[in-house]
């Protein structure tokens, strides 16, 4: 595993490919936009790994909030090291995000805002993503959203919690997404995935949508190597065929 500063004085952590397909995937863990979930970080990249996909870990920075465009700035500087080969480990032809939790609010939020300057600073203005993948994800800064990551990115700025609140953007310009949840998500409602699809759909944008039926928040992988006892999050071989699913989507784009 290799590891880079970001232009934020983040980390990426960068894993590369067993017997490459030429494919890398970036993802960002959650957390509330206050802590950067393990769970959500090595292991995935691990499992993406193994099915052929080099890996970039974001450990974004969550220094003195409200974050603001922070770390999508950092997201977007760490899409632009992969386009440009600087990560020479992992393959720029083909690149995927995945976030799950405020990790897929800040992965969605790449896919609303990429030709935004104001959101991604001085980095290239271009999308060229083979889709984005988002694990029961923070969406909305409405009644149904998680007002913890909300209050953390934006403060007290309604103009910014706003922009945030991703259902009500322009979506025409989203890479094609994935999208999976589950029903008993208490934490972040399973409304705010049902609302990002139903936009998706309403703008035109391709969106594969699974939401398993029962399940608390947080499941990652779903695997024993996930398990978390403090969360009641046990492994579920149901709800880890999201993974499957997922890697079929990605290998028809």
């Amino acid at each position: 595993m290799e590891q880079y500063r970001t232009c934020f004085g983040g980390e990426a952590d960068i894993y590369p490919a067993e017997n490459p397909v030429g494919a890398t995937v970036i993802i960002c863990p959650g957390g509330g936009y206050c802590f950067l979930s393990d769970r959500e970080g090595e292991p995935v990249a691990r499992a993406f790994n193994r099915r052929g996909y080099g890996a970039v870990v974001l450990k974004y920075s969550l220094d003195t909030p409200p974050l603001g465009f922070r770390p999508l700035k950092e997201l977007s500087w760490t899409v632009d090291q992969v386009r440009q080969g600087r990560f020479p480990s992992v393959s720029a032809d083909r690149l995927f995000l995945c976030g799950f939790s405020a990790g897929g609010h800040l992965a969605a939020s790449y896919g609303v805002y990429w030709n935004h300057e104001e959101a991604v600073g001085t980095c290239r203005r271009e999308s060229g993503l083979e889709g984005i993948i988002l694990g029961y994800p923070v969406i909305s800064s409405g009644e149904l959203g998680h007002k913890g990551s909300i209050k953390n990115m934006a403060g007290d700025d309604a103009v910014l919690r706003e922009r945030f609140s991703l259902e009500n953007q322009d979506l025409s310009q989203m890479p094609r997404t994935f999208i999976w949840n589950t029903f008993e998500d208490q934490k972040v409602p399973a409304a705010n995935s049902i609302l990002f699809a139903e936009k998706l759909f309403a703008d035109g944008v391709s969106c594969e949508y699974h939401m398993f039926y029962k399940g608390l928040h947080g499941y990652s992988l779903a695997t024993r190597e996930v398990e978390c006892q403090e969360e009641g999050v046990e492994a579920d071989s149901h709800i880890a065929h999201w993974f499957d699913l997922c890697l079929e989507w990605m290998e028809k784009s």
